[in-house]
């Protein structure tokens, strides 16, 4: 999949290593429970890769045209209905940028061509997205994609009672909602 700038695509084994240095950044694993360590980094890798060949669609690679860098990903994840999150089972969109290519529109460029694909080929009615609630700047980049709060803020499953990321903000959108911002947006 492409856009303006960037290429969606599946994981290789060449992303491995600069998604480790990227997952062992304090700074891009702010708002999550712990940096990873490059075993741990491999095996997020080698699922979101295996998740991808099995469905055709996961969170893919973020590659940009101009350079060939790998950036991250975005892309999108079923949660099943055992997975505690509030409306699962639910597809979510999600995204993990370098801290390099921050603030330059990527993640919400990337974002709209996965909400794109999830409801023009998946036929999906409604993708959610969440995050800590201290995570404003993924909670702006849900507000570009149009979607908007739930008011359903939840203690993350995977997260120990009292962890200070535990509770999370709920973000969606539907279909109509994401076609008639697309409509307008043409304009």
């Amino acid at each position: 999949m492409e856009t303006d700038r960037l290429i969606l695509r599946q994981w290789q084994v060449s992303d491995y290593p600069v998604f480790a240095e990227m997952n062992a950044d304090p700074q891009v694993m702010e708002y999550f429970p712990t940096q990873l360590t490059n075993a741990e980094s491999n095996a997020l890798a080698d699922r979101l890769k295996a998740l991808i060949a099995e469905r055709g669609w996961g969170f893919w690679a973020l590659e940009s045209k101009a350079t060939g860098q790998f950036m991250g990903f975005v892309g999108l994840h079923y949660q099943d209905k055992d997975s505690g999150i509030p409306h699962a089972p639910l597809v979510e969109i999600g995204w993990r940028l370098s801290s390099a290519y921050w603030g330059q529109g990527y993640a919400t460029e990337a974002a709209f061509a996965a909400l794109d694909y999830a409801f023009e080929q998946l036929a999906v009615g409604q993708v959610y997205a969440f995050t800590a609630l201290q995570n404003v700047p993924s909670q702006r980049v849900m507000q570009k994609l149009f979607m908007v709060n739930c008011q359903q803020d939840f203690d993350h499953p995977k997260l120990p009672s009292g962890h200070p990321l535990q509770r999370h903000c709920l973000y969606s959108i539907d279909r109509a909602k994401w076609r008639m911002m697309k409509a307008r947006n043409r304009e």
